[in-house]
């Protein structure tokens, strides 16, 4: 007796239809690689469909990429500065107290005279002296305590001045101001003003 068998499954594929669908999923996915993948991620573009496409654009680094500076370079401090530990040099502080004054002197013809300040080192005032009936020569100078008359230091000095301004810093300890001449035939009043840190203002 002849028996036919009926498959339990009669819409599974067949083998050659497996092949098939292999093969053409197997195609779709490297034509995705070729024209999609390769030029989107590693800007590769065998196909040039990439490029028409845009995708090259997108493996592309920034030609400016940005590098986070480290905070010294950003700041310009050293990393371990605090302002707790490293006060700001910015400040200076004076034990002397803050003071302005004004002197006038008048010079006849072919006589010099001064006005100093007396100062500690680093103390500092800022000046503007200027003459009435003429012109003057000056040397701008300091001397130490009990320094002979020639043991001097001269800061700056001018011929025929009818004016000069300024500030500064005393470099020691001692009297630091003007030697003025009036080397005219007429004669000349010279006026004084300091601001700053000094102990006194005086004609010696």
């Amino acid at each position: 007796m002849t028996r036919h068998l009926h498959s339990d499954h009669p819409h599974l594929p067949t083998t050659a239809q497996l092949v098939k669908a292999t093969g053409a999923a197997l195609s779709a996915a490297a034509i995705l690689l070729t024209t999609v993948v390769l030029p989107a991620e590693y800007g590769i573009d065998p196909t040039g469909l990439g490029k028409r496409l845009g995708l090259t654009a997108l493996s592309a680094k920034p030609a400016n990429d940005p590098v986070p500076p480290t905070a010294p370079a950003a700041t310009g401090l050293d990393p371990n500065f605090s302002l707790d530990s490293s006060p700001l040099t910015a400040t200076w502080r004076s034990p002397t107290p803050f003071r302005s004054d004004t002197l006038t002197l008048t010079l006849q013809p072919d006589e010099g005279a001064e006005i100093k300040a007396s100062m500690q080192a680093g103390e500092r005032f800022v000046f503007s002296w200027k003459t009435h009936g003429g012109l003057v020569n000056f040397d701008m100078h300091g001397e130490k305590p009990n320094a002979s008359p020639d043991a001097f230091s001269s800061y700056w000095k001018d011929r025929n001045k009818a004016e000069g301004h300024g500030a500064f810093v005393a470099p020691f300890d001692g009297s630091h101001g003007w030697y003025w001449r009036n080397r005219g035939d007429k004669p000349v009043t010279i006026t004084v003003q300091t601001s700053g840190y000094y102990k006194k203002l005086y004609r010696p």
